[in-house]
């Protein structure tokens, strides 16, 4: 089976650390976004100006007929998808009591809705080679729970159960699906939190630092490997222990 990634929410941050590195391990690349058109075909030219067939689409993952579109561009340009790292999603910080309605449902669809819109629309071409990888990114709060990230951590954790139950269907077919869950990755998304707070987090991480894009990217790199052949329905934490 061809080595070919589709990468939801890959034009910053963790997405696009896998897009680099899953590419220069031999991977051709679909980088996916939503907004940042700029960012993702930046990926892409940097992709290939080094010899690397990539391509960068537009689709909001909570939309299922989108991500079908995408997934049949994907096959048209760069062949069969044997890879599919299901990373999109949105996060905030809020009291339960203050969360609307349809902030919940947006989490929700985006976050978890979004993996089994990408999982659907894989898996004919894994299914029919008997082999693929699926893997998708939780965090640390989905399995220990943050105060006033109650939805975000809901989500979350949604996906690790989800990972776990869809590795025991599709073992039988040669099908892996596996799950990396970040702790405070040192991305756009975490510095609305503000420096003094990423500073005590940093300082609650055993390692004594927040963690890297690249450090995240290197757990989906070894899942989506042939050295993790043998390995399905787990969940790497990538957090430096702050949840040991």
């Amino acid at each position: 089976m061809e080595k070919t990634a589709l990468i939801t929410g890959a034009s910053r941050g963790i997405g696009r650390a896998a897009a680099l590195r899953l590419a220069r391990e031999g991977w051709k690349v679909c980088i996916n976004y939503i907004e940042r058109k700029d960012k993702a075909e930046e990926v892409c030219s940097i992709l290939k100006k080094e010899g690397t067939e990539a391509m960068c689409i537009q689709a909001d993952v909570a939309d299922k007929a989108q991500v079908e579109a995408m997934a049949n561009a994907v096959r048209e340009k760069l062949g069969p998808i044997s890879l599919l790292v299901s990373n999109a999603g949105i996060a905030g910080q809020m009291q339960i009591q203050d969360v609307k309605e349809e902030s919940w449902d947006r989490y929700f669809d985006v976050n978890v809705k979004g993996a089994y819109n990408a999982i659907q629309a894989v898996l004919p071409d894994m299914l029919h080679a008997h082999a693929g990888s699926i893997v998708t990114v939780s965090s640390m709060w989905g399995l220990r729970g943050a105060s006033c990230e109650s939805v975000y951590s809901a989500t979350k954790a949604a996906l690790i159960g989800l990972t776990r139950s869809l590795a025991l269907e599709l073992a039988p077919t040669g099908i892996r699906v596996n799950c990396v869950a970040p702790g405070v990755i040192n991305t756009d998304m975490v510095q609305v939190l503000g420096q003094e707070t990423l500073g005590k987090l940093a300082e609650m991480t055993p390692l004594g630092r927040l963690g890297t894009p690249e450090d995240v990217a290197a757990a989906i790199s070894f899942f989506a490997g042939t050295e993790a052949g043998f390995i399905t329905g787990q969940v790497l934490t990538a957090d430096g222990g702050f949840i040991v």
